[in-house]
């Protein structure tokens, strides 16, 4: 029996299927990265995505099925994460745009608009790149609007589409060699050929084989997500329990001031400060030095800045203040917690205190990673990253909470470039995304940030340091396979430099020393270690002598970053 149209409830029950069949298939995309590591995360990234459209669907209130897919469209773009789920927001974006205004749609209705969703996605992103989810996309659309010059019937046609899809992905490692090599499809291709399964299953009335409803584990993300877990242990310090008063930070531009007396040595400069206090961060380049450290002395921290050059920003905190405040609002230990606000309420309002115009918003984790981020200039976290992709939702939470006029945001990853700017074109202030793809890269560029400059001048000022990072992570391998002509076995350790593995081996340390190696240079001048929550300060000391027998006149210096999934994060410039 033919099926000549799409009501409100067979869009519906299509939407909901493929929301159920994305979850159920999550683990299985995400085993499909190319690279053998533990933050290959799109199969999570298109199944929460869909899961936020199918949700927008259900609630929307309309039974006009041009309506319906709008709201699609809208939950998909909020809900969005990593490029895997812009990209699939993108696609539907299309299908709503070719839907709009229809009550019902037709077979060609349902192909014209899916074939708008192709078009839509292949502008989307800047690079097209053949092999991935955007040839799944377009060779299923096509063979669409082949299919709908003999037939009118839905069930033929979305079926046609979805065999399409399948064929498309099969060639998708004929396009992209590294697929070939490593024995996969394409991970976001796969993603939408279970989205198009799913549609042909519910239209045909087949069983759509049903999960548990997708749900985020929204304890868990609270806690990972805001790095607000410590809260009521932070209520209960004593004041007089903290050491040194003042959270002291300034920007020294060197060599430049009436009061310069001294030219800029590291070591130098680090050591007298090292006597003043504790957290001490010294970051630099040619231009300029950025301190932050806790001390009783701000004003010799200020004045030992200025025998250097002069300061262009400065921010002292007291803290033992800052501390008695939230004790009185805490209401200690033994307060009615009932209204208490929730952890995603209180890291807006930690990060709305003493806002400046712009809101300079990265995305991270790991508590030493956001100290040290926070340090340099950045006012709001968005905890994240690795294996835990911000939603366009959760980006443009965080800009439109800042109380800011104006804001920067890093995302600090390449799969997040997308989202975050599809969160630039829908926030309520003017947003610039800083492309660094990597915590390294964030901190580099976080040197050439000036808050007296426009947005458009901060970006460029801070895109131009990017290239001049080499930035090594260290995680393990999550199976066996061979990829760049490299044999990785299970448990290995990788090397991973600016996306590609350059070492591989059962043991850590050595991992670790040999990718150093392999980044440094003739220019190379500082080496930085961030050492996660799977790491230790141990192993990072011999990783700095080992650097250092290389070249003793690098200056290596070592953080506890926190981070999840990388036991170190290395980088060189």
């Amino acid at each position: 029996m033919a099926v000549t149209e799409i009501t409100n409830l067979e869009f519906g029950k299509m939407v909901q299927a493929a929301a159920d069949k994305l979850n159920q298939q999550a683990d299985f995309i995400n085993s499909l990265n190319v690279f053998p590591v533990p933050d290959g995360d799109t199969g999570t990234n298109m199944a929460s995505s869909m899961a936020s459209g199918a949700k927008y669907e259900r609630e929307a209130s309309s039974d006009k099925v041009g309506d319906l897919s709008a709201a699609l469209a809208k939950g998909l773009l909020m809900g969005a994460r990593g490029n895997s789920g812009v990209i699939l927001s993108q696609i539907f974006r299309g299908f709503a745009k070719g839907a709009a205004g229809k009550d019902v749609l037709t077979a060609k209705d349902f192909v014209d608009a899916y074939a708008n969703g192709a078009k839509v996605a292949y502008k989307a992103v800047m690079k097209p790149t053949e092999g991935t989810i955007l040839t799944v996309v377009r060779e299923s659309a096509q063979e669409g609007l082949n299919k709908i010059k003999e037939s009118d019937d839905l069930l033929e046609v979305v079926h046609a589409i979805y065999e399409a899809s399948k064929t498309a992905l099969a060639k998708t490692p004929e396009l992209l060699p590294v697929l070939k090599e490593v024995g996969v499809v394409d991970s976001g291709g796969q993603g939408l050929v279970d989205v198009l399964e799913a549609f042909d299953e519910s239209l045909s009335g087949k069983e759509v084989t049903k999960g548990e409803d997708y749900q985020p584990d929204q304890a868990e993300v609270d806690e990972m997500v805001n790095a607000m877990d410590h809260q009521s242990v932070q209520g209960k310090l004593d004041p007089a329990d903290i050491k040194y008063t003042y959270c002291t930070q300034m920007l020294v531009r060197l060599g430049k001031g009436k009061q310069v007396t001294q030219k800029f040595d590291y070591d130098t400069f680090y050591n007298y400060l090292a006597k003043l206090g504790d957290s001490l961060l010294v970051l630099n380049d040619d231009q300029v030095v950025r301190v932050h450290v806790h001390t009783e002395h701000p004003g010799k921290v200020l004045s030992w800045g200025q025998e250097f050059g002069d300061l262009q920003t400065i921010e002292i905190h007291n803290m033992v203040w800052q501390q008695e405040e939230i004790m009185e609002n805490d209401g200690g230990a033994d307060a009615d917690t009932s209204a208490a606000p929730t952890p995603i309420e209180k890291a807006k309002l930690a990060d709305q205190d003493d806002q400046p115009e712009t809101a300079v918003i990265a995305v991270a984790s790991g508590d030493g990673v956001i100290k040290l981020l926070k340090s340099l200039g950045v006012t709001n976290i968005i905890s994240g990253g690795q294996t835990m992709n911000p939603s366009t939702q959760d980006i443009v939470d965080a800009i439109n909470n800042s109380g800011a006029k104006q804001a920067l945001v890093l995302p600090d990853n390449g799969n997040i470039f997308m989202t975050a700017e599809q969160a630039a074109e829908v926030v309520d202030i003017p947003t610039k995304v800083v492309h660094a793809k990597t915590i390294a890269q964030a901190m580099s560029s976080l040197l050439e940030y000036n808050p007296e400059a426009d947005l458009a001048t901060n970006q460029q000022n801070m895109e131009s340091n990017l290239a001049s990072v080499a930035s090594g992570e260290v995680t393990h391998a999550v199976r066996d396979t061979t990829i760049d002509g490299r044999d990785i076995k299970k448990d290995d350790y990788l090397g991973i430099v600016d996306g590609k593995i350059v070492e591989s081996n059962p043991d850590l340390e050595e991992t670790a020393i040999e990718m150093v190696k392999k980044m440094l240079d003739e220019d190379s001048e500082i080496v930085t270690i961030l050492y996660g929550e799977d790491g230790s300060e141990k192993t990072a000391e011999a990783i700095k002598a080992a650097v250092e027998e290389i070249d003793d006149e690098l200056d290596v210096q070592i953080y506890s970053g926190g981070q999840p999934v990388y036991p170190y994060l290395i980088s060189v410039e």
